[in-house]
């Protein structure tokens, strides 16, 4: 732990005098105005093992930001939400000394960060576990306002290895404000977490946070995230649930986005509903497929969200295609072909989810209709043909779907008839 000059030198002159009486045993380390700041056990003037660390009380107080934190001294806010935002308090008091804002009145003002220690009257504990060599190494518990916010394993004063940490209060001015703990103990979704509840278990390294594994918990306590961990976001493999424990997601993340293969599931039924590519936390890029209750409904290329390019779509209850061809923004468009019953039904071209432009239509395989379509109908000019023998039957020009101006009709071949037709029927 960082420690400030003043606090270095109390060290020092308290090491010396240990040396003087071989530095070693049950030691209590005291400030100047006589506050106890550490008992524990000491080997060759050092802490080696067991010990407690307390607030540490400075003599003066002075203005001094944390640089790490980039906190501007003497910044206004007009409202809480402001400086919430801003910055996020939680991070400051991890291995610190909490740091007090003391300048911060209602709801509008200026703020002032300062790192003066309150007095320390009640020998308030931050810290207790084991040392080596005058650093945290080993198994330790760090302390706020004496609630356990930190649970794990030390290497050289940085947290290493497994580790928990718990949901804490924030001190502002001399209390608790409730009007502002309610903000401050949102989190992202807007839910309350209860002050003492588990918020992450997982691995640590070189004293940054989720590195390796890790989970992330609900307020409710219920698991909301297991997975792989990167300089404290989520990187690699993970499962994400909703807060009653329902699978929402498992994959793969990219520096706390998703990205690469993913399994989305329905947030009701827990059925899956999409596997496929993810990209920068946007879903449905690249290859991927559809589900409806654990059934294939179809397979094929997207974008944005929305099918774009090749694909194909299935029938829900036996499995058996019903369409492939391509899309643009969700909708057919372009060339397909559509199946019943695994025989082809209609092969052509398509707008905006519709037939439009040339098409084919089949009956148990065989070419009854070849013209063109609008907006899904038989629309301009175009050819029917006998079902048994594939002779034609009629040409000519079609309005929605009915023999509409001049047309020809054919038996055996033979012509029988040419003239006008008029929704369907001709005219003499």
């Amino acid at each position: 732990m960082e420690k400030d000059g003043m606090e270095k030198d109390i060290i020092l002159k308290e090491k010396k005098n240990l040396k003087q009486k071989n530095g070693s045993g049950n030691i209590k380390e005291y400030d100047y105005e006589g506050t106890l700041i550490f008992e524990g056990e000491y080997s060759k003037g050092e802490r080696n093992g067991s010990g407690k660390q307390y607030y540490y009380l400075k003599s003066s107080h002075n203005d001094k930001v944390l640089d790490k934190e980039k906190i501007e001294n003497g910044k206004k806010f007009d409202d809480m939400d402001k400086l919430i935002n801003e910055y996020n308090f939680r991070n400051l008091y991890l291995d610190f000394s909490p740091i007090r804002v003391t300048n911060y009145v209602s709801y509008k003002g200026y703020l002032t960060i300062d790192n003066h220690k309150e007095n320390n009257e009640n020998d308030i504990l931050i810290f207790e576990g084991e040392y080596l060599n005058d650093e945290r190494n080993g198994k330790g518990k760090i302390y706020h306002n004496n609630e356990l916010i930190f649970e794990g394993e030390y290497l050289n004063d940085k947290r290493n290895g497994k580790g928990k940490e718990y949901k804490y209060g924030i001190m502002l001015g001399e209390k608790y404000l409730n009007k502002l703990e309610k903000k401050i103990n949102l989190n992202k979704d807007g839910v309350k977490y209860e002050i003492g509840q588990l918020i992450f278990e997982g691995d640590y390294f070189n004293g940054i946070r989720w590195n390796g594994k890790g989970k992330e918990y609900y307020n409710n306590d219920n698991l909301k995230f297991e997975g792989e961990y990167f300089n404290g976001q989520r990187h690699g493999k993970g499962i994400e649930f909703d807060d009653i424990g329902r699978l929402k997601y498992e994959g793969e993340y990219l520096i706390g986005k998703w990205n690469g293969k993913i399994k989305e599931y329905d947030p009701e039924y827990g059925f899956l509903i999409f596997e496929g590519e993810f990209s920068d936390g946007k879903k449905w890029i690249g290859k991927g497929k559809e589900y409806s209750k654990d059934h294939l409904i179809f397979e094929g290329e997207y974008l944005n969200g929305k099918r774009n390019g090749y694909g194909k779509e299935y029938y829900f209850k036996n499995q058996n295609l019903k369409f492939e061809g391509e899309y643009l923004n969700g909708k057919r468009h372009g060339k397909g072909k559509e199946y019943y019953y695994d025989q082809l039904i209609f092969e052509g071209e398509y707008s905006n989810n519709s037939k439009n432009g040339q098409g084919k239509e089949y009956k148990n395989n065989r070419l009854i209709f070849e013209g063109a379509f609008i907006n899904g109908e038989e629309n301009g000019f175009g050819k029917e043909y006998f079902y048994k023998d594939g002779r034609l039957k009629f040409e000519g020009e079609y309005l929605n779907d009915l023999k509409n101006g001049k047309g020809k009709e054919y038996w055996f071949d033979k012509l029988i008839y040419e003239g006008e037709y008029l929704n369907g029927e001709r005219i003499y």
